[in-house]
């Protein structure tokens, strides 16, 4: 009631709010905003939710999304194997493993690079897939944190 006086006196310009009550809905004055709501059952449930999602997502994908220690990245899934590589973030780490891949005669259908700091992301899609001895070279690599085939 003290808003909607304020706004009709014109003492107040305009009012946002998060919690539009019936009353406050529909006036050109009014700016209502979604409440986020981050504490409720239903915002806790549905960050449950989102959170078994991503984690299935890289688990299945190697996409990550919404990480605090690692970059975002995601990579729409494409033909073949998916290989993800965690490393140093340091040069010429991925013209290593590019490197270890030609030499096998396995070509690169698509791939994504991310970093964050001192730590990069990888998700390199393969035409076909690589062996164990290739996988190991890549493993060897000085800085290689994590290799994993997705098939």
């Amino acid at each position: 009631a003290a808003v909607i006086e304020a706004l009709d006196a014109g003492k107040l310009d305009r009012y946002i709010t998060d919690f539009p009550t019936p009353e406050l809905v529909g006036r050109k004055d009014i700016i209502p905003m979604p409440h986020i709501g981050a504490s409720t059952d239903e915002a806790e449930e549905n960050c449950a939710i989102m959170a078994a999602a991503q984690l299935r997502d890289f688990l299945e994908n190697g996409n990550i999304i919404n990480s605090v220690n690692f970059p975002t990245a995601k990579l729409e899934r494409n033909r073949g194997y998916r290989l993800t590589i965690t490393n140093n973030n340091v040069p010429k780490m991925l013209g290593s493993v590019l490197s270890i891949l030609a030499d096998a005669n396995i070509n690169v259908v698509d791939m994504l690079n991310k970093s964050r700091d001192e730590i990069a992301y990888n998700i390199i899609d393969l035409e076909s897939k690589p062996d164990a001895a290739v996988l190991e070279q890549i493993s060897a690599i000085a800085g290689v944190v994590n290799v994993r085939l997705i098939a």
